[in-house]
């Protein structure tokens, strides 16, 4: 067991700290926001105060008085959970614009790395900071450990770039067993600091308190069994193209409650939509996103497995370990301080010509297959000339998988070991 693992992502909430006024972390319950701002502090010896809106008698001042509250919790100061309250947005941004006028006749005055603020429900989040604190506001996104902080190791954006895969340093390498106990494990942060609580335990209790608190929060579930077995259902499709009607069929819900309730996974940060690629030069393009839950532990635990032996043999086994490496780039790019949506797509047109992911990055586009096996040969990127349509230059493509060195299968395309993730 470790104690507290470094975050990829502190470097870019000290630099957004220096540039804004208010820096919001989003992400989903338990995933380390409110103990890695605490850690920052103390590394970095910063005299900052601290409240939790989960406290209700702050949370009843908070929603009651948002001006006695901030001023009873003076600046610098992290509000956790935020989201309880978000009257205090418009006084934050009285304060915010005063502090910044200071600043203007007084350099010496500091106007930014007033206010940290933590939230796990990121659409009605997000909507409020847009309106209230528009060009105030850095936001980062924060999920799970990716396996490059378990292994402590540099987590710089991950492009298949062979310049940059050579440079890249190299996690522990996994046999197929371990590879499939860290999926089944996931990445909450409490299951590697503590050293007698099992995974299984842990996700119990996990969803109990995700649907008793989050969920209860932003809507009304008369049936909570019906949510877990919709919640369930959607894990057993990880990996897959999002169809809405099929799990409608399967929970026996409506498709509007079904659309509902997937928003709400999305924006507490359990699931990730990936979109479509497509372009006006482009016919014939399947357009629905598939879907991937961002803690493989969690989908595992919902979809019924509780041994990695098990999962390895399971019909499940090849689509967990595609969502395990999907959300470890999309972890590498919210880490990095990088909006995933701009940069990250999938593509499949009616020809049923598929790329599993496709990154385009600085104008380049990077084709990218996954695969369990050790030696996938050159039909793996049989589709990577679709490409060439988009218009783009094309970097060096590749395939994930579970080869032990970075090896060529053409001119542009290699072997990349899933260590390098």
């Amino acid at each position: 067991m470790q104690g507290y693992i470094n975050r990829s992502i502190e470097k870019k909430v000290e630099t957004i700290a220096k540039g804004f006024p208010v820096i919001m972390i989003t992400g989903a319950r338990q995933v380390g926001k409110t103990t890695l701002l605490n850690i920052m502090k103390k590394k970095l010896n910063m005299d900052i105060n601290y409240i939790s809106l989960d406290d209700l008698e702050a949370r009843s001042l908070a929603i009651e008085d948002p001006e006695l509250f901030l001023r009873k919790y003076k600046f610098p100061l992290i509000i956790d959970e935020f989201q309880y309250a978000p009257a205090l947005l418009s006084y934050i941004k009285l304060i915010v614009d005063k502090k910044r006028l200071e600043h203007l006749e007084n350099e010496d005055i500091c106007s930014n790395g007033l206010y940290y603020l933590t939230g796990s429900q990121l659409f009605s989040t997000m909507k409020n900071i847009s309106e209230s604190l528009a060009g105030r506001v850095g936001v980062l996104e924060l999920y799970g450990l990716s396996n490059r902080e378990i292994e402590q190791l540099q987590d710089d954006l991950f492009l298949p770039s062979l310049d940059l895969l050579e440079k890249r340093e190299m996690g522990r390498l996994l046999d197929i067993d371990e590879l499939y106990k860290r999926i089944l494990t996931g990445g909450y942060p409490q299951l590697y600091s503590e050293e007698y609580i099992q995974p299984e335990d842990f996700l119990k209790a996990y969803i109990k308190t995700y649907i008793q608190r989050d969920i209860r929060d932003v809507i009304n579930v008369k049936d909570e069994t019906k949510f877990l077995k919709f919640i369930s259902s959607i894990a057993s499709r990880t990996g897959q193209e999002l169809n809405i009607n099929d799990v409608c069929n399967s929970v026996e819900i409506t498709n509007h409650t079904a659309q509902n309730w997937l928003s709400i996974l999305v924006s507490t940060g359990i699931v990730y939509l990936l979109q479509p690629y497509y372009n006006n030069t482009i016919s014939r393009i399947v357009k629905r996103p598939k879907i991937y839950f961002m803690d493989t532990g969690l989908a595992c635990y919902l979809s019924g497995y509780v041994d990695s032996v098990t999962l390895e043999r399971s019909a499940y086994s090849g689509a967990i370990f595609e969502t395990y490496v999907i959300s470890e780039i999309i972890k590498s790019f919210t880490n990095n301080g990088k909006e995933p949506k701009k940069y990250l797509y999938y593509y499949r047109d009616n020809n049923a010509k598929e790329i599993d992911l496709i990154i385009m990055y600085n104008n380049v586009v990077y084709p990218i297959e996954i695969k369990k096996s050790s030696n996938p040969g050159k039909d793996a990127i049989k589709n990577f000339d679709v490409v060439e349509k988009f218009g783009m230059d094309i970097g060096n493509g590749g395939v994930i998988c579970m080869s032990k060195d970075i090896m060529p299968i053409d001119n542009n395309n290699n072997r990349i070991p899933i260590e390098l993730l």
